[in-house]
C-alpha cells in the first residue's frame, strides 16, 4: 500500500475545489446588471425570478457555452469528489485523478468560451463571484489531481 503524506489535506482540498465548482455554476453570479444576476444557465432577477439569457443580447452560441459550462462544472465537481473518496479510503486514485484533470480542462475550455462570448452591447456587466470561484476550483482541483496522478506506486 502506498502511503501519501498529507492525505487529509488533499481530501479537504479536493472537496473545497469541488464545492467551488458547484457554487460557481449552480448559484454563482458570473456577472450582474443591477440586481439581475447572470450565470451559466440564465439570469435571476429579484422581481421576475429565473429567466434566460436572450434579453441580454445573448446569441445561441453563448447560451450553449453557458449550458456546457454548467455541465462541465458539475462533472468536474463529481470527479473531484471521487478523488477525495478514494483518498479517504486510503487508496491512490490515479485513474480518478486523471479523469478529474480531463474534466477540469474541459470545464476551463468551455468556461473561457462562455466568458469570451459575453455580449458587448453596452449593458453594464459587472463581474460577480462565480468566475473567481470557477477559476479557483480549477486551479486547486488541477493541482491536487496532478499531485495524485504523479504519485508513484
Amino acid at each position: 500500500m502506498v502511503t501519501m503524506k498529507y492525505r487529509w489535506l488533499l481530501v479537504a482540498g479536493a472537496l473545497v475545489a469541488a464545492t467551488a465548482f458547484a457554487l460557481s455554476v449552480q448559484g454563482g453570479r458570473w456577472w450582474s446588471i443591477g440586481d439581475v444576476g447572470i450565470g451559466p444557465l440564465g439570469a435571476r432577477s429579484p422581481f421576475g425570478g429565473a429567466g434566460g439569457l436572450s434579453w441580454a443580447g445573448a446569441t445561441a452560441r453563448w447560451e450553449r457555452f453557458g449550458a456546457a459550462t454548467f455541465a462541465a462544472g458539475l462533472i468536474a465537481m463529481f470527479a473531484l469528489i471521487v478523488v477525495a473518496a478514494g483518498l479517504a479510503a486510503r487508496r491512490v486514485p490515479r485513474l480518478a485523478a486523471r479523469t478529474a484533470l480531463v474534466a477540469i480542462a474541459t470545464a476551463v475550455a468551455v468556461g473561457a468560451g462562455f466568458v469570451a462570448l459575453r455580449p458587448e452591447n453596452g449593458l453594464p456587466f459587472a463581474l460577480g463571484h462565480g468566475v473567481p470561484l470557477f477559476a479557483g476550483g480549477a486551479v486547486l482541483g488541477a493541482a491536487i489531481a496532478m499531485r495524485i496522478a504523479r504519485t508513484r506506486r
